[in-house]
């Protein structure tokens, strides 16, 4: 039996091609993301690693011991002098870090903001940095002094003696390079940019004079990290903490993993669905292997033997097919992962240099889903065939399903979709937290019900296009014909496009929604002609609205600070704005009082806070600000939040002495005469043509969001479609099989007078209609997918609403009658070749 499975195999090659292509390319995607997130990981912890090289102990402020809500406790100069005294410590340094915007020669940001970073050269008693190796010039020593990494000089071309335009908060500032350095630093080598000033004016860029957001000891010879560590605890404040390099290392590697597990789920469920399209394909390619063996099987069992010996053949052809697919997948996935790669170089993402990791656990679960995935897809064709009576090798074709198995199959479909429904539409009136099981198991239930009804579908949606398929003659009758013979067939192949539809519709239809609800909130949220913020949307210096309040074509201007305050025993972000003028830049609905007493200690809340803490207009309740002082506030009004604005709103002059450092999340501005480009252009000018500065009309914010959901829709298109790619394989395979079960039919066609051409256009109508049908059944339940996750979406993005992409929809269902057009491109071609007599006497 062994024998014969392989002698089958290597018989029926072309037909089972296919298969193995599809189980190929799900495999792939599986090892290409196993590869692609491993190599990905151990690059990133190697670089991070050295970053670690120079650290022996760590001392971390410890927020957990602040004295107010959201005080970050600073390190001071006098504790870094004491840890450098310590014995066993060969040296000591102060760090301190944050966001640096960097402009090239032509002015545009440097990288896209997220890793432009900043931070300080803390100069040793010999004057040296150990974590910075200069290669020219020298380190900056004055404040108006920078170096660069020799990365981003090389990038930029900016040489020693260059003077450079950067921001960290908002104000440009002129820098001369003074001298260009290489670095182990982490964020470096994975192609991020570095900006070093000197400590003093680090200091007062990103904390305060003489602080630091870290102090890193390097151990003595002969001293242990523990030790060492044993001897900083003993001088540290309760609001500082010491950590060994090991630990900081170990916790950044597992960060960094953490980090890309998200990425490796979220792509092997894409691998997952294109597999699960695979096994329609390969269940179908089986069952027609099977249909088409019915005589050799049956005589098989007649010369003795058994069920359980002629379901082991069929699977171990199966096995065969899934090894081969397997190494061959493997393969094809090492190649995908270099391709990601190179990829997300090309887009600007960041991604640290190293060679490709292939694991022995993505190997094993590369060849095990191969295997796996294909013997279980073929399970139900050869028990079907074990069960293949001996007498029917009397006749060439097997018995046809019997009307009671129809009737329990659609019995068993209709229950399936009433259930998956039912447990979808019970999702669609929960909160989005629970709704998540009930509807994600609902829509599984019922894609499932949907595949187990589509031979009962198949016949009435097929027949709804033979009035179009008339007008191609007996090409066109015989096609339709064809596509409803055998409704199982067509059932199958059509349930793998449309999974890959439902999928492409539903995210189509959430994304469309999405957008014309934030669109919506926008404009009815927002007054203000301009918002300006930092392109990596980091804070904004006073001194923005400062220089747009003092343009003569602004009317009104408010920044939007946030500030961390405790009231009731909760942390609570407040947020503050000038009272002056955020009636004219903010529309808000108010559910109780108004603006008018707005100022001071008088402040506004929206509804939910209101409604959770008890408040109503006159209500008054203390506050821990963020510098550990306290305040009574009174509720002046309560307006009805959204996802814009939505916080307990006060004047920025009773706010802003309490903030440790006053600064901005967005600064909104009203300009006399509206939106113009001149009114922009003063703006920027205003703002030194800052590149690491937005500024924004609510058509552009609008655009920025737009440009957002396409590219996340793209991205997804683009990892379905390799299910609709093995869905076109399916469509390929069960014409090409169904050419090859009709060979006599065909041929007998040739013989009374049909041609080339009809034979071609009668297959191609075929691949064209079972294209359609799935397409048409993938929009639909995309479309009901769409609007069940919407009412979930529309319960916390209360300016949500259904849009309906009827343009998309229509290019989706033309898309797949291109995809039928091409998969019958090889097989219409087969049947238009058969010589009719050959064929006539074929069986």
């Amino acid at each position: 039996m062994l024998r014969t499975a392989v002698r089958n195999v290597l018989a029926h090659k072309a037909r089972l091609l296919m298969t193995m292509l599809a189980v190929l390319l799900g495999v792939a995607f599986v090892s290409g993301t196993l590869v692609f997130t491993s190599t990905l990981s151990t690059a990133f912890q190697k670089s991070s690693e050295k970053g670690f090289d120079h650290v022996d102990v760590a001392v971390l402020p410890d927020s957990s011991q602040s004295s107010g809500p959201g005080d970050a406790p600073a390190l001071s100069q006098r504790l870094l002098e004491e840890a450098a005294a310590l014995p066993g410590v060969a040296e000591a340094t102060g760090s301190v870090s944050g966001f640096a915007a960097l402009a090239d020669k032509d002015g545009k940001l440097v990288g896209q903001g997220w890793s432009t970073l900043g931070a300080n050269h803390y100069a040793g008693e010999d004057g040296r940095d150990d974590r910075y190796t200069m290669r020219d010039g020298r380190a900056p020593e004055r404040d108006g002094e920078i170096a660069l990494d020799a990365k981003t000089a090389e990038r930029t071309g900016y040489e020693v003696g260059d003077t450079v335009r950067t921001s960290v908060n908002g104000p440009v500032r002129s820098e001369k390079v003074t001298g260009i350095f290489t670095t182990d630093d982490g964020n470096v080598a994975a192609g991020g940019t570095l900006v070093l000033f000197d400590t003093a004016t680090a200091q007062r860029l990103y904390a305060a004079p003489g602080e630091f957001a870290e102090i890193t000891l390097t151990a003595a010879p002969g001293t242990s990290q523990a030790a060492l560590r044993g001897a900083v605890e003993e001088i540290l404040p309760k609001t500082a903490e010491a950590v060994t390099g090991e630990k900081l290392a170990a916790d950044q590697s597992r960060a960094i993993e953490e980090e890309l597990s998200g990425m490796r789920t979220g792509m092997l469920v894409f691998a997952g669905i294109a597999l699960f399209v695979g096994v329609f394909i390969i269940a179908n390619t089986f069952t027609m292997l099977v249909a088409q063996r019915t005589k050799e099987l049956a005589l098989m069992r007649a010369v003795g033997a058994s069920r359980r010996q002629v379901t082991r053949s069929v699977l171990i052809e199966a096995l065969v097919v899934g090894a081969v697919a397997g190494v061959t997948g493997l393969a094809a996935g090492v190649g995908v992962a270099a391709g990601l790669r190179a990829l997300m170089g090309s887009l600007g993402v960041t991604v640290p240099d190293g060679p490709l990791t292939v694991t022995g656990t993505t190997v094993l679960v590369s060849l095990a889903v191969g295997t796996v995935i294909t013997v279980l897809a073929a399970w139900l064709p050869a028990r079907r065939a074990a069960k293949i009576p001996p007498v029917a090798a009397m006749s060439s074709l097997h018995a046809t399903p019997t009307t009671r198995g129809l009737v329990v199959r659609n019995s068993i479909g209709s229950v399936l979709v009433a259930a998956g429904a039912g447990l979808v539409l019970l999702g669609t009136g929960m909160d989005a937290d629970a709704a998540k099981g009930p509807m994600g198991l609902g829509a599984a239930v019922m894609v499932i019900g949907v595949f187990v009804l589509t031979p009962l579908l198949s016949r009435p949606l097929i027949a709804a296009a033979g009035p179009l398929l008339r007008l191609f003659g007996v090409s066109g009758k015989l096609a339709r014909q064809n596509a409803v013979r055998n409704p199982r067939r067509t059932a199958a192949t059509a349930s793998a496009l449309m999974i890959g539809l439902t999928l492409i519709t539903g995210l189509t239809v959430l994304a469309g929604g999405a957008q014309k609800g934030i669109e919506k909130m926008t404009a009815e949220s927002l007054t203000a002609d301009y918002v300006v913020s930092m392109a990596n949307f980091s804070t904004l210096s006073p001194e923005v609205e400062e220089k747009l309040a003092a343009d003569e074509r602004v009317t009104a201007v408010s920044p939007l600070r946030s500030s961390p305050a405790e009231i009731d025993g909760d942390t609570e972000w407040v947020m503050g704005v000038s009272g002056e003028h955020i009636g004219d830049l903010l529309s808000m609905d108010f559910t109780d009082g108004s603006l008018a007493a707005f100022g001071g200690t008088k402040v506004v809340v929206d509804d939910e806070t209101a409604e959770r803490y008890g408040w109503e207009v006159g209500s008054t309740f203390p506050a821990t600000f963020e510098d550990g002082e306290r305040g009574e506030l009174t509720v002046a009004g309560v307006y009805e939040g959204n996802e814009m604005v939505r916080s307990i709103m006060l004047d920025t002059s009773l706010l802003d002495p309490h903030m440790q450092r006053v600064d901005s999340m967005q600064v909104l501005v009203k300009a006399e005469g509206g939106v113009s480009e001149a009114t922009q252009s003063a703006l920027e000018a205003a703002l030194g043509d800052n590149p690491a500065i937005l500024v924004q009309d609510k058509e552009a914010m609008s655009e920025a969001i737009a440009s957002l959901f396409t590219f996340m829709l793209n991205m997804l298109y683009g990892l379905l479609a390799m299910a609709v790619i093995v869905a076109v394989l399916g469509v390929v395979n069960t014409l090409a099989m169904s050419v090859f079960e009709r060979s006599s039919e065909i041929g007998m066609l040739r013989a009374i007078g049909l041609d080339r051409r009809a034979v071609k256009r009668m297959v191609r109508l075929e691949s064209v209609v079972i294209s359609l049908f799935g397409g048409v059944m993938g929009i639909g339940l995309g479309v009901f997918f769409g609007w069940a996750a919407g009412e979930i979406i529309g319960s916390v993005l209360t300016t949500y609403e259904l849009v309906l992409p009827w343009g998309r929809m229509a290019l989706f269902l033309a898309l797949a009658g291109v995809v039928g057009v091409l998969a019958a491109l090889w097989p219409a071609r087969r049947a238009a070749r058969l010589n009719m007599l050959a064929a006539i006497k074929a069986e």
